[in-house]
């Protein structure tokens, strides 16, 4: 774990313990088809910068292809922050947008500065990435909650690079007198950098699906159990489009926590 300016270790250890169940991993249960998993969003805040962070890259990556839990759907996202660019390597997949996102989840979680890796599973368990029991454990909790119904349906591929995508939320938990975010994203899966600099000099690090695109695409009040929507995203040239990924979630606006989430590739 590596925090980027001084913090009291202490003080995130408390919250890591709170926030994250630390029991070896119960036995596995029962196989589910794909359509009966419950889905659970994984985000990962990360650099290439960031000499700890690989194996937590590579635990994602493990936890993306190869879905080892039964009847849960990890939906995985690398949202790699721009605070380590100053150490000798410009991550190219970092963002501003990703480092405002990560301290948004700081103050909710109360800790006393940002840090690298660290993963958040689905809004409500904040630890240290690549602790893969404890990793397990939060998702399967994840996945005990009430959930939301999230489809998608994306439009026929355009010549120009914007696509249209139909989002629909459908039994929303009760948000008395809250409201919650609805959220769209693009990710891109199969990236890699060789880095020749900074802390990870000399190595070929390889990624789960890397956040290309957020965008809140409405609010739905607590009044309002359904929400749907078809907005327009546009896409990069240079992105691979066999490699990305769509994913919608509902996020309660006041506790950040994720009501529900989907996701699906992007057609040909």
């Amino acid at each position: 774990m590596r925090w980027p300016a001084a913090a009291v270790l202490v003080a995130l250890s408390a919250v890591t313990l709170r926030n994250a169940a630390v029991d070896s991993p119960r036995p596995p249960q029962e196989s589910a088809t794909p359509a009966m998993r419950k889905p659970v969003l994984v985000e990962l805040f990360t650099s290439e910068g960031c000499s700890t962070c690989p194996p937590a890259d590579a635990l994602l990556v493990r936890l993306e292809t190869e879905q080892p839990i039964p009847g849960v759907q990890v939906i995985a996202i690398e949202e790699h922050v721009d605070y380590w660019n100053q150490q000798g390597w410009n991550d190219p997949f970092s963002s501003s947008e990703w480092t405002l996102r990560q301290q948004d989840y700081g103050s909710k979680f109360k800790l006393p500065s940002p840090y690298t890796p660290q993963l958040i599973v689905d809004g409500e368990t904040q630890l240290v990435g690549g602790r893969e029991g404890e990793t397990q454990e939060a998702i399967r909790q994840a996945a005990q909650q009430q959930k939301a119904e999230v489809t998608l349906t994306p439009g026929k591929p355009s010549g120009d690079g914007t696509e249209r995508v139909e989002v629909r939320v459908d039994k929303l938990p009760s948000l008395g007198n809250g409201s919650a975010l609805i959220w769209l994203a693009v990710t891109e899966k199969g990236l890699q950098s060789s880095v020749n600099a900074g802390e990870n000099a000399g190595k070929d690090l390889r990624h789960a699906s890397v956040l290309r695109v957020l965008r809140k695409v409405g609010t739905v009040d607590g009044k309002s159990p359904s929400f749907v929507a078809s907005p327009e995203l546009k896409l990069k040239p240079n992105w691979n489009r066999d490699n990305l990924t769509i994913v919608a979630f509902a996020q309660d606006k006041r506790t950040w926590h994720i009501l529900g989430a989907a996701a699906v590739k992007l057609p040909n």
